[in-house]
C-alpha cells in the first residue's frame, strides 16, 4: 500500500501553479521578442493588433469548450490535453515566416491555453474547503504573474543567445516536461486518490458545497445564465479582466513607443509589474480566507476583498496617464495589477461558492469566455486610442473598475437556490 502523501491538496494546487508560470511565460514570448519578430516577417503595429484580436477569440471559445470539457473528461485529462496542445502551438512559432502562419499558431495557443483556468477552478472546488479556497486560487494566480515577472527576462536572455525562432523551441518544452509530474501526481480526484490520507479527505470535505467527481449533474450553460450570480461573475469579468490584458499584451509595446525601448530594456522593466500581481494574489486569497475564518459569511469575505481590489486599481490607473518615467510608469502598473489580483482572485473562487457539481467547471469557462468579449474591445480600441499616447486607454481602464466591481455587489450577494437538474438541461441547449 502507498504511503499517503501529507498536504497533498497544496502539492497539486502548486504543479497547477507551475502550470500557469509556464502558460504565461508562451503567451509572453511574443511580446517581448516583437521588435525582432515584425521586423523579420515585415509586420507593424495594427499586424500584433489582429494577432491579440486573434488570440484572445480562440482564448474566449477555449475558456466555455474547457470548461465544459473538463466537466466531461475531468482534471486529470483536461490538463493534459490543453498542455500538450499549447506547447505543440507555441514551439511551431519557430517556423513562421508570415503574419498569416503566426495568426493560424495564435488560435490554436489561444484555444488550448485556456484550459488552465476553468482547470484550476474546478480543481479547486475538488481539493480545498471553502475557506481555503480564495488562498488556493491565489497560489494558483499567483504562477500567472510570476510567469509573466519571469517571461520577460527569460525571453530576452534566450533571444540574445539563440533568437527568436530557438527561442520558442525551448519554452515549447517546459510545457512538455510539466506532463510528466502532473501524471504521476494526479492519480485520481481527492474520493479516490490512493496517496490522499483519511484526515485530509475529512479536511477536504469538511465544509459546503464542494466538488466531487460523482456530481455529474450540471444545468448547462444556458440554465446557468437563468441565475444572478451567474451574472454576476460575467459581468465583473466583462469589465475588470480587460485592465490585466491590457498590460500582459501591451505592455512590452507601452514601453517601445513611450520610452523607446529595446527587447533588452524591455527584459529589465517588463517584470516589474507583475510582482505587485504576484502580491496581491497571494494577499487577496490570505485576505477573505482570513475574514471567513473570524466568522465573516463567505460572501460578504469575498464581497469586501473584490471591492478593495476594485479601490486600489482606480487612482493608479489615473496616475499611469500621466507618468513620464518608466520607473514610475511600472510602479503604478504594480498597483494596478496588485489591486486587480486581490479582486479577480475572488470572483473566480465564487462559481465554487454558488455551484457545485458539474456546474463549476462550466461557469469557471463561460465567465472567461465574458472576459474575453470585453478584452477584445479593448484590444481593438488600443491602436485607435493610443496614436497620441496612452493616457485615454488608460482612462478608459479606470472608468470600466467601478463597473465590474458594482456588477459583484449588485448581482451577487447570495447564494442561488439549489439547482434542480432535468435530464434534457444537461448540454450547452438546456
Amino acid at each position: 500500500m502507498t504511503r499517503p502523501i501529507q498536504g497533498l491538496r497544496w502539492f497539486v494546487i502548486g504543479l497547477i501553479a507551475l502550470a500557469t508560470v509556464i502558460n504565461y511565460i508562451d503567451r509572453n514570448a511574443l511580446a517581448v521578442m516583437w521588435p525582432a519578430v515584425s521586423k523579420d516577417i515585415g509586420a507593424d503595429k495594427a499586424d500584433y493588433a489582429l494577432l491579440v484580436t486573434a488570440f484572445m477569440i480562440a482564448y474566449a471559445v477555449g475558456q466555455s469548450l474547457f470548461g465544459r470539457l473538463l466537466d466531461v473528461i475531468g482534471t486529470r485529462l483536461g490538463f493534459v490535453v490543453s498542455i500538450f496542445v499549447w506547447s505543440a502551438s507555441i514551439a511551431a512559432h519557430a517556423l513562421v515566416r508570415s503574419i498569416g502562419a503566426l495568426t493560424a499558431l495564435r488560435l490554436t495557443l489561444g484555444v488550448s491555453e485556456a484550459g488552465t483556468w476553468p482547470g484550476a477552478v474546478k480543481a479547486n472546488a475538488l481539493w480545498f474547503p471553502q475557506r481555503e479556497r480564495a488562498l488556493a486560487q491565489g497560489i494558483f494566480n499567483s504562477g500567472a504573474a510570476i510567469g509573466a515577472i519571469v517571461a520577460a527576462p527569460l525571453v530576452a536572455w534566450l533571444y540574445s543567445l539563440f533568437g527568436w525562432q530557438a527561442t520558442f523551441l525551448v519554452v515549447g518544452l517546459l510545457g512538455f516536461a510539466w506532463l510528466l509530474p502532473w501524471l504521476w501526481l494526479y492519480r485520481g480526484d481527492p474520493d479516490a486518490h490512493p496517496w490522499l490520507s483519511e484526515a485530509e479527505r475529512a479536511h477536504i470535505a469538511g465544509d459546503a458545497p464542494r466538488e466531487t467527481s460523482e456530481d455529474a449533474g450540471s444545468p448547462g450553460i444556458i440554465g446557468l445564465l437563468r441565475y444572478r450570480q451567474s451574472w454576476a461573475i460575467l459581468l465583473s469579468r466583462f469589465f475588470l479582466d480587460p485592465v490585466w490584458w491590457l498590460f500582459v499584451s501591451w505592455l512590452p509595446i507601452y514601453l517601445s513607443e513611450t520610452f523607446h525601448f529595446d527587447v533588452k530594456q524591455i527584459g529589465l522593466f517588463g517584470w516589474v509589474p507583475f510582482v505587485g500581481a504576484m502580491l496581491g494574489s497571494l494577499g487577496g486569497g490570505w485576505l477573505s480566507g482570513a475574514l471567513i475564518r473570524r466568522g465573516w459569511p463567505v460572501l460578504r469575505a469575498r464581497l469586501v476583498a473584490i471591492a478593495l481590489g476594485g479601490a486600489i486599481m482606480l487612482p493608479a490607473l489615473l496616475l499611469t496617464m500621466t507618468a513620464a518615467s518608466p520607473l514610475y510608469a511600472v510602479l503604478l502598473i504594480a498597483v494596478i495589477l496588485f489591486g486587480f489580483q486581490i479582486a479577480i482572485n475572488n470572483i473566480q473562487t465564487l462559481p465554487s461558492d454558488y455551484f457545485a457539481g458539474g456546474a463549476v467547471g462550466t461557469l469557471a469557462g463561460i465567465g472567461g469566455t465574458a472576459a474575453v468579449a470585453g478584452t477584445l474591445i479593448t484590444t481593438w480600441l488600443v491602436p485607435v486610442m493610443t496614436r497620441q499616447g496612452y493616457a485615454p486607454i488608460f482612462a478608459l481602464g479606470a472608468a470600466i473598475v467601478p463597473l465590474g466591481v458594482l456588477a459583484v455587489w449588485l448581482l451577487g450577494r447570495s447564494r442561488p437556490a439549489p439547482i434542480s437538474i432535468s435530464p434534457s438541461s444537461k448540454g450547452f441547449d438546456a
